[in-house]
């Protein structure tokens, strides 16, 4: 029998403490995360029976629950007794947390295997229920007939005879995710493949075309993979992307901006010109003293792909610099609440005036930006978007 050092044996001793530390700890936390799985479950069934109690001549029972069984074979995550109108329906339901396209795919498969098994008729209906639901999922369920529903709100029940759909945005919590995707320098990267949408990108070139740091440049590839918005090739550092869902995007990005602000405006009067007039002061003005700028809305959209017959007012994006008041004063541009024929908006960086080009020796914002201003514009804007995206967007 081999013999111990006194040392030795203390050592041992305190290795097996922690070892047996660790052991608790790891299985401590194991039960943690499937107690909070668990209760992450109950919350998304409970919300969505709350949710369809409110819809009129709706009504629903849980008939079945089996929490934690998510994805165990020809097993159902819940199963609901729906009454729509006095017509009944088996909702049978898988529950995830986040679900993108390629989610949707793996979803649908193991929906279509419950369904099988349970023998589901004309009145099973197949329901996927999750906190968050990217645009493109939503889209692929609804083509393929699965209902979903998630934290936001939004319900798609393709029942043969009661068809139930509600769209909202996302749950707040993941609100805020969705929105800076499309704000700062992720629309930055996000406004470069849209310009950029026929070219292969690595994420050095990308990040020195957008004016973003290449971290930025792998945050948006990554989503936008999980989005399967973009394609691939390559490996490791030769990898490149390109954007293959470019429609896709810029709906997504119009959807986004129906919650968010308007950018604020400076309203001024600029005396004695007409548009036209004022459109070359402009471009004399502000060249003659290094403003950096780009038109927006109504009439950039005019210069790319003329629509309206006239234009009111002129609204552009100056780089903020002490002189660019200076420059406004020297037009003769006086600050006003209504009757105004020319609107400021304050850009923070030069990343807010990236691709602008210049007409008629005035400068530009991207069609991609045009379009996105005129999208939250009033009047006929919506029009006029729509006629830009046709003439020089094309996606």
């Amino acid at each position: 029998m081999p013999k111990f050092t006194v040392q030795q044996i203390i050592s041992f001793h305190r290795i097996s403490l922690t070892f047996w530390h660790i052991c608790c700890t790891v299985n401590n936390s194991f039960i943690l995360n499937i107690m909070n799985y668990r209760q992450s479950e109950q919350h998304l069934i409970n919300e969505f029976l709350k949710s369809l109690e409110e819809l009129p001549d709706v009504h629903a029972k849980l008939c079945v629950e089996e929490p934690g069984k998510a994805g165990a074979r020809n097993e159902v995550d819940a199963q609901f007794d729906l009454k729509v109108d006095g017509k009944s329906f088996n909702l049978l339901v898988e529950i995830k947390k986040v679900v993108y396209p390629r989610d949707a795919q793996q979803a649908i498969w193991q929906l279509r295997k419950v369904g099988q098994a349970q023998n589901s008729d004309k009145n099973s209906i197949l329901v996927l229920i999750t906190e968050f639901l990217s645009p493109g999922a939503k889209q692929i369920l609804q083509a393929e007939r699965i209902g979903y529903y998630d934290l936001g709100g939004s319900i798609y029940l393709p029942a043969q005879g009661a068809y139930v759909y509600v769209d909202k945005p996302p749950a707040k919590p993941f609100e805020r995710s969705v929105r800076d995707f499309f704000s700062g320098r992720r629309a930055q990267v996000l406004h470069t493949l849209l310009i950029h949408n026929q070219t292969w990108f690595g994420v050095h070139e990308l990040a020195g075309l957008a004016l973003v740091s290449p971290s930025t440049v792998s945050e948006v590839f990554s989503q936008l993979e999980r989005m399967d918005w973009v394609s691939t090739r390559g490996l490791g550092p030769q990898k490149e992307r390109q954007l293959c869902e470019p429609t896709a995007v810029l709906n997504a990005w119009v959807k986004q901006m129906e919650i968010t602000p308007v950018p604020p405006m400076t309203r001024y009067y600029v005396p004695g010109l007409k548009t036209d007039g004022l459109l070359a002061r402009i471009g004399d003005q502000f060249d003659r003293n290094n403003i950096k700028y780009a038109l927006s809305y109504e009439a950039a959209a005019q210069l790319y792909a003329p629509f309206l017959s006239s234009i009111a007012q002129v609204r552009v994006r100056i780089l903020e610099t002490p002189e660019s008041q200076a420059t406004l004063s020297e037009l003769g541009a006086r600050p006003v609440t209504e009757g105004a024929n020319l609107a400021i908006i304050d850009a923070k960086s030069e990343g807010e005036l990236l691709f602008r080009n210049q007409i008629n020796n005035i400068w530009l914002a991207s069609p991609i930006q045009v379009y996105l201003d005129l999208q939250r514009g009033e009047g006929r804007s919506l029009e006029m978007s729509e006629h830009l995206r046709k003439e020089r967007i094309g996606f």
